[in-house]
């Protein structure tokens, strides 16, 4: 077999330079970046807290990003794709401060292994110990339900962000910075689109009304808050999702209110065993994208360019 014949032969070559083949980059992550730990923060709490937040960016991003060659048009496939991407790097940054916080949390690969610990953490962790909420795991669907998906998870976010720009913690305080200009943008690009599919024809009333149908029932579980997020608040660094419910009510209202459609009511996903997305209990669905995700890098786990 000679070399083009095998794509991946290259990334098991005894000669390379030792850069692992998957990661989103070879640099340090939080390189520049104050990493000090307050004295008064658990450390366990920190990185429980930062998993969860990076994995709700991190499943986010390869929903969004599974719209590549399938969205309705080559202008709406770039945005999509670039709303990903920072959804990306705002997980990269949170998964690397988890790390950093608490080493426990990274999943062992080998003692050769050159894999980053924020690719450990994105790659080899089983389903049961991501931490997102079960909204950002949601199939896309039609671009209806994506767009509506997305408008419910920027808003709730954004809300969040917008409070941890004072976190006491400075490395979720940097993300939060930059997030919040993301993430206002995420939540514009959503909203024009309810209003312009809502207001729009009969067809596309429709598929927004069965959107929100669809994607309602997961929106309570936002604001259930983990012993974590609570524990955090209490010192100033974390937020209590509570304390966004009305912003987040707010923003929803006028949205809707405009694209002429009216918040579903009634049923709620609810919990088992008081378990939701947060404790590692997930739908269906994310097996499926973890599998897509993670098959490359578990197939080559030592895998370098």
């Amino acid at each position: 077999m000679t070399d083009h014949d095998n794509a991946y032969e290259g990334l098991v070559d005894e000669d390379s330079h030792g850069q692992w083949a998957f990661g989103t980059s070879f640099d340090d992550p939080l390189a520049g970046v104050d990493t000090t730990v307050p004295e008064d923060v658990d450390l366990s709490a920190l990185a429980g807290y930062c998993l969860m937040l990076g994995d709700d960016a991190l499943i986010s991003s390869q929903r969004l990003a599974e719209w590549s060659t399938r969205a309705p048009e080559l202008e709406e496939e770039v945005a999509l794709a670039n709303v990903g991407l920072d959804l990306l790097g705002q997980a990269r940054l949170l998964l690397a401060r988890a790390a950093a916080a608490d080493a426990s949390v990274v999943p062992f690969i080998s003692d050769t292994s050159p894999i980053p610990a924020e690719d450990a953490l994105a790659f080899f962790r089983d389903e049961n110990r991501f931490r997102n909420t079960r909204l950002a795991e949601l199939d896309n669907g039609d671009f209806a339900q994506s767009i509506t998906r997305l408008l419910v998870f920027s808003t709730w976010r954004l809300a969040l962000f917008d409070r941890l720009r004072t976190s006491r913690d400075p490395v979720l305080a940097a993300v939060a910075v930059k997030g919040v200009k993301e993430l206002t943008y995420h939540r514009d690009y959503a909203a024009r689109w309810v209003v312009t599919l809502g207001c729009g024809t009969e067809e596309s009333k429709s598929r927004m009304v069965d959107a929100l149908a669809r994607v309602w029932p997961y929106v309570e579980e936002l604001f259930a808050p983990t012993t974590e997020e609570l524990a955090l608040a209490q010192v100033g660094v974390g937020v209590d999702p509570r304390d966004v419910r009305e912003e987040f009510d707010s923003v929803l209202e006028q949205v809707l209110h405009a694209a002429e459609l009216t918040a579903p009511t009634g049923r709620t996903v609810g919990t088992v065993g008081g378990r939701a997305g947060r404790q590692g209990l997930h739908t269906e669905t994310l097996g499926l994208l973890l599998a897509e995700m993670q098959s490359v890098a578990r197939a080559h786990p030592e895998g370098v360019w």
